[in-house]
């Protein structure tokens, strides 16, 4: 099961952040607390249901500062499938940093990550999903053994996931409930986030990575325009 997060509609609506670290080294978070391993990690306003990166708050900071958060974005995995990331996305022309987002909450980095619904790997892509995009057992490997390989289960989840964004027009909440829920359940419920406590708190949470993994909008030049002053034109004598 992904980490998730409880989708709230209003921009300005309090998210609490409540995890544990188990056994495996792999985090878990909620909005709540769900049994007496999560422990409140942070407590406040939340940008993440925002489409665009927000700029930094102090709540932002404090969440950054959590040991969820700095277990999942240390992880050594992070940087070591970082390239491998960006050539998918750019290949999909999809944001990096909602890649990795999905990457970050589905699997927290784990490649042989496989949940109790047999999504594999670290985009917890289910082999349905990958035989649709052309991916088949063969003599040496079943699509499952497949899903385990990095670089093929980030090819399928990446192209997936563009493939949800292009569905939903670019919007990318929808494209994340659709990712988790199916999007068949998304049209069903008139393109709307459907009203499942684990779809919702998937979208919040990917969000939330989504908009810190994003680059700080670029400051404007506080430097004061050049101004040239054309010469004067020769008179000729």
């Amino acid at each position: 099961m992904p980490f998730v997060f409880a989708l709230i509609a209003a921009p300005n609506a309090a998210a609490d952040v409540w995890g544990y670290v188990d056994e495996q080294g792999r985090p878990h978070v909620a909005t709540e607390k769900l049994d007496d391993r999560y422990q409140l990690f942070f407590r406040g306003r939340s940008s993440a249901d925002l489409p665009v990166a927000p700029a930094p708050s102090d709540t932002d900071e404090s969440f950054k500062q959590t040991a969820i958060y700095q277990r999942i974005v240390n992880h050594p995995n992070a940087k070591r499938f970082e390239p491998m990331i960006v050539r998918y996305a750019k290949q999909e022309s999809v944001d990096v940093a909602l890649v990795k987002a999905v990457v970050a909450v589905e699997s927290a980095f784990e490649p042989e990550v496989v949940s109790p619904k047999g999504a594999i790997g670290l985009m917890q892509v289910i082999p349905e999903t990958a035989q649709r995009y052309g991916v088949n057992d063969d003599q040496r490997r079943s699509v499952a053994q497949k899903l385990l390989d990095p670089a093929i289960n980030l090819r399928i989840g990446t192209h997936h996931l563009a493939a949800l964004l292009a569905l939903f027009a670019n919007d990318v909440p929808l494209a994340l409930a659709a990712y988790n829920a199916g999007e068949a359940i998304v049209v069903r419920y008139d393109n709307q986030i459907p009203p499942y406590p684990e779809t919702q708190e998937y979208v919040k949470l990917v969000q939330q990575f989504y908009a810190m993994f994003r680059p700080p909008p670029v400051p404007a030049s506080t430097k004061p325009a050049r101004i040239t002053i054309a010469p004067k034109p020769r008179v000729a004598p």
